[in-house]
């Protein structure tokens, strides 16, 4: 909520973040859901990307206990096995889903992104 209520958002990774296509590096894309559903929605992120290999998860502390968002909400990870097609449409299609509140596809929100690497820092902007 806070990238898509600010002038510029400014994303900084390291080179192991740099991928080809959304998903399929086998980390994890998070998605925020409220806790009254959220069994509901892991199924349905999970049938919902089966063509990608996904797995859903809910992230949970290191007392086993369900991570807890800032709004009192969970995340249900998903790990991608394949690239995601459509990055767009996966966007559209996950928030479509009743009690999601928002997910980790960050779609043309990036003003500058600056990259460490072995060479040095590389910053690219729009």
């Amino acid at each position: 909520m806070v990238e898509a209520a600010s002038d510029e958002f400014v994303v900084v990774a390291d080179e192991t973040k740099l991928v080809d296509g959304l998903g399929g590096s086998k980390l994890a894309m998070p998605v925020e859901v409220v806790k009254f559903c959220w069994k509901y929605n892991l199924v349905r992120l999970q049938e919902m990307f089966k063509d990608e290999g996904v797995e859903a998860k809910l992230r949970v502390d290191e007392n086993g206990k369900p991570y807890v968002t800032d709004n009192f909400n969970y995340i249900v990870d998903l790990y991608f096995e394949n690239p995601i097609k459509d990055g767009y449409a996966a966007g559209k299609e996950i928030s479509g889903l009743e009690g999601v509140v928002e997910h980790g596809l960050f779609l043309d929100m990036a003003t500058a992104v600056i990259i460490a690497g072995k060479t040095g820092v590389e910053v690219k902007s729009k």
